[in-house]
Order: structure tokens, then C-alpha cells, then sequence
């Protein structure tokens, strides 16, 4: 659906352009952005490539395995429809870890991978508990160190571009904490009615 509105969008830009004659601007713009994603894109490969290499080394190091054990008993509690020993503990753990080191593209995977597990668990294609649980958390992401955004701002020149850091923290903080307290009302309001 979001493909059609993006594609309806575009065509009606296209149309208003011929008809008021700046079709030249819209073919510059075109031209102007496509030689820019590819820059930034070359730009975020080596930073991307960069933190993914910190992160198979936090992992050899097992500091990923400690961050999990920290985590376990948190994701524990906010999955209770899940059993502690079952596999989606694992990718949940290791999305969030993912997605705290600012690698969203690392932590989809893990992503998909947990909700694959949840719908084996639950046996439905109706979401369950857990996985409204997951997509609220995932959607919020608590994150540390914001590796993409602080490489698109060093792409761009930005005098400081680490300066976020804390703004993000706090802003993912509160964000994930709002997940957590809105899922929960959510959860015990349907509860109530039933």
C-alpha cells in the first residue's frame, strides 16, 4: 500500500510539473538526488562496516553474551508468553543489542527471525502478545550510540557530529519506556473487556 501512495505521489508531482512547465526542474532533482544517495550510501558503507566489525568483535569478546545475560531477565518479563529457554529469547536479545549499537540493518534480521519464532510459538497468523510486545520495542529502539544518523551527519560535514549522542539516548529512552507503558494498558485494557 505504502508503494501505490509513494508511486500516486510521485505521478501527481510528474503531471503538475508538465503542466506548469518546470519539468526541467524536476528532471535536475532527479538527477541532483540520485548522484546523492549514492554518495551518501558510499559514505555509510564504511561506517556500517565499521560497527559491524566492533560488533563481531563484541561478540568474540563475549560481550554481546553479557549483555544478553544482563538483558535476559528484562525480556523475560516483557515476554512472559514465551519460555525462557525457547529461541526467540536469543533473537529478541540480539535485535535489541543490535538496535542499542545503532545497527538497525544488523538488528532486522534478528527481527524477522524472532517474529518467525513467535508465530511458530503461537500456531496463529493473528499477532500475538508477544509479537505487539516485540514490534512496539523494536519500533522505539533504545539506542546508545546512533552509528547511521552520526554517519550521515559526518557525510554532510557537521562540525560535531557525535553531539546527538545524549538528545538520542534521552529521546529512545523515553520513547521505549512509552512502548513498554502503552503496550501494557493496551494488553490489560483488552483483558478487561473480555
Amino acid at each position: 500500500m505504502v508503494n501505490v501512495i509513494w508511486a500516486a505521489m510521485a505521478l501527481v508531482g510528474i503531471f503538475y510539473a508538465m503542466l506548469n512547465g518546470t519539468m526541467d526542474k524536476v528532471n535536475e532533482a532527479i538527477f541532483e538526488s540520485a548522484n546523492e544517495a549514492v554518495t551518501l550510501s558510499i559514505g555509510l558503507i564504511s561506517v556500517l562496516v565499521f560497527w559491524l566489525g566492533i560488533m563481531k568483535i563484541a561478540e568474540e569478546a563475549g560481550i554481546l553474551s553479557i549483555l544478553a545475560r544482563l538483558f535476559r531477565p528484562i525480556v523475560v518479563r516483557l515476554f512472559p508468553d514465551i519460555p525462557k529457554d525457547h529461541p526467540a529469547i536469543g533473537y529478541i536479545l540480539s535485535n535489541f543489542t543490535a538496535n542499542i549499537f545503532g545497527l538497525g540493518n544488523a538488528a532486522t534480521p534478528m527481527g524477522i527471525k524472532a517474529m518467525e519464532q513467535m508465530k511458530q510459538l503461537s500456531g496463529d497468523d493473528t499477532a500475538s502478545r508477544s509479537m505487539i510486545t516485540f514490534l512496539a520495542l523494536n519500533t522505539s529502539s533504545l539506542t546508545l550510540i546512533p552509528t547511521t544518523v552520526i554517519a550521515i551527519r559526518m557525510q554532510y560535514n557537521s562540525v560535531s557530529p557525535t553531539e546527538i549522542v545524549g538528545a538520542t539516548i534521552l529521546a529512545t529512552l523515553v520513547s521505549s519506556l512509552s512502548a513498554i507503558v502503552i503496550d501494557r494498558i493496551f494488553h490489560y485494557k483488552s483483558k478487561w473487556r473480555t
